[in-house]
């Protein structure tokens, strides 16, 4: 009783004294960067050595990954490796008028891997800051069913791992003409209360966070590495974890204790850990990327490993299981008056299920100007709802031994009657919106709902054969689905890992990120997936610091 006490005060303790230090040190020397930042631990993976030692190795510099190694790098030698670049001095991730470029960037160094599934174009981040440096920055926090649902009970600590990223790469949004035409139509609708400016996941109708500041500049996770100790951290970018390793003792578990990672130059390396009794690796790849490494290193269903000849280390049947993206379905309304170009800062949360935001005066689904039937996106908008959960479950496959290519993923989309019933009543929501004499101006008065659906019929969404008119809105919603990037699943918790995000039946090895999450948190996870990571990071470090003795040596 008394141990548990005094390490609780020794890991509270911990959390004060880090926290201030880490303030300090980003005051003094850094601020908010506009420019790529002067990391010295950062380097490519050419330039790694061929052995190497860690304390703890973090596979994925992203959402996820890169909280945990920067938390961990305060009192421990931490090995992050990304598979991607820099996303630093590329505008096309950077500026926000160049968003969504990289979707159509098929090289194998684009910072975004594009894959297809049931007709659907999906896309996965290849690039440091993971899905905070491909996306459309709209920062809004989870409910309290994710903090219950990933484990998380420290209500301070989830507070505190919130500001700890918010202070550095969020900001408020400048809500111009249209969105808040759509803001006063949806309140009309019945999207009520009228919750404000809030990062709070609140039924109503409300202006979210941004991680683009005001002048149109991206601001990703990479940017929390300046919160790192650069004497604990190396960063090694284009390092593709070919699997990681494990040894076996007669009547153990396994234990995982390296990795073994590739360079842009086929070249392999190695990286162990020093075998201290604490020492992880800690899988941060991603819905996609963690379940595939997993069963790439010899954990998951016998068949798909005996089918690839893949040495068993554990039999997992979970793994890859559960596999889940939120439907998106979008309704282009064109406008009589130009529109100022915007993506996402409003945002409705129904109580029925369904999120409704919005994107205007820009080419939201990267069409040609012809598909948009002698409109203009420039006058104009789309207004989309994406539905919580969802429940439509499917699967993730390893197709061949290959760590850099995709694996093969079913969603099945609307598979579960009440997915699709949340998408019928978020498009009836957004009609009511568009139809609302607030929204009026931006609104062609003689277009009516079935206008407004049959024009988006014709709009290339996804790669489903369907007719060129709206039969009904069931057939609407499954007809134009398309993806907003919120897989999740295929490394569940309680299942592939446990309470404290170990992987169940081994030693020395968690899976931290999205994979792990059973339903996607909020109107959008990129929150609630950086404070997973800031602590579990926080937790990890505090429970090794309260066990060891003071100051010990790397």
């Amino acid at each position: 009783m008394y141990r548990d006490q005094h390490n609780m005060m020794v890991y509270r303790s911990w959390r004060t004294i880090a926290a201030t230090i880490l303030t300090i040190l980003f005051i003094l020397d850094f601020g908010v960067a506009d420019i790529a930042p002067n990391y010295t631990f950062m380097h490519e993976a050419t330039e790694a050595p061929r052995i190497s030692f860690f304390n703890y190795i973090v596979i994925g510099g992203g959402t996820a990954g890169i909280p945990i190694a920067t938390t961990l790098s305060s009192n421990y030698k931490v090995l992050l490796l990304e598979r991607g670049g820099s996303p630093y001095n590329d505008p096309n991730i950077t500026n926000i008028v160049n968003f969504g470029r990289y979707f159509f960037d098929t090289a194998p160094d684009s910072p975004s891997q594009q894959f297809i599934t049931e007709g659907v174009i999906n896309s996965r981040p290849r690039v440091l800051g993971g899905g905070t440096s491909i996306n459309a920055g709209f920062y809004s926090r989870g409910e309290e069913q994710f903090n219950i649902e990933a484990k998380l009970t420290d209500a301070d600590l989830i507070q505190e791992s919130y500001e700890w990223a918010e202070n550095v790469i969020v900001f408020e949004p400048v809500v111009q003409s249209w969105q808040s035409a759509l803001r006063a139509g949806l309140l009309e609708a019945g999207v009520t209360p009228d919750n404000g400016f809030t990062y709070d996941h609140l039924v109503g109708t409300k202006v979210g966070g941004t991680i683009f500041d005001a002048n149109g500049t991206r601001h990703t996770a990479a940017d929390l590495l300046q919160y790192a100790n650069p004497e604990g951290l190396s960063l090694y970018l284009h390092a593709t974890v070919d699997k990681i390793l494990f040894k076996y003792r007669e009547g153990l578990r396994p234990k995982a204790y390296g990795v073994l990672f590739h360079d842009t130059l086929g070249k392999k390396h190695v990286a162990y850990l020093k075998d201290r009794k604490c020492d992880e690796i800690i899988l941060s790849a991603g819905a996609l990327g963690s379940p595939q490494l997993l069963m790439l290193s010899g954990i998951g269903p016998k068949d798909q490993l005996d089918a690839l000849n893949i040495k068993i280390v554990l039999e997992q049947p979970f793994v890859g299981q559960d596999m889940a993206d939120n439907p998106l379905n979008v309704l282009f309304v064109p406008s009589p008056i130009d529109v100022e170009p915007s993506i996402v800062q409003v945002v409705g949360i129904t109580p029925f299920g369904s999120y409704i935001e919005e994107a205007g005066g820009f080419n939201f689904i990267f069409a040609n100007l012809s598909d948009y039937q002698g409109f203009t996106y420039t006058k104009g908008g789309f207004v989309f709802e994406k539905i919580n959960g969802p429940l439509s479950k499917g699967n993730l496959t390893i197709v061949n031994r290959n760590a850099s290519d995709n694996p093969s993923v079913t969603f099945n989309y609307f598979s579960e009657p009440e997915d699709l019933q949340k998408c019928v009543e978020g498009i009836e929501t957004i009609l009511k919106a568009v139809d609302s004499e607030a929204f009026s101006n931006y609104k062609y008065a003689n277009m009516t709902d079935q206008d407004i659906l049959d024009l988006n019929m014709k709009l290339p969404y996804n790669l489903i054969v369907h007719g060129n008119t709206s039969t009904s809105l069931e057939q609407h919603c499954k007809d134009t689905v398309r993806s907003i990037w919120h897989y999740h699943g295929g490394c569940h918790i309680g299942q592939v890992v446990d309470d404290e995000y170990k992987v169940i039946g081994v030693d020395s090895l968690r899976v931290i990120d999205g994979s792990t999450i059973l339903n996607s948190p909020g109107t959008n996870p990129q929150a609630s997936v950086l404070m997973l990571g800031r602590y579990m990071g926080v937790t990890i470090l505090g429970q090794r610091l309260a066990g060891e003795k003071p100051y010990a040596d790397w």
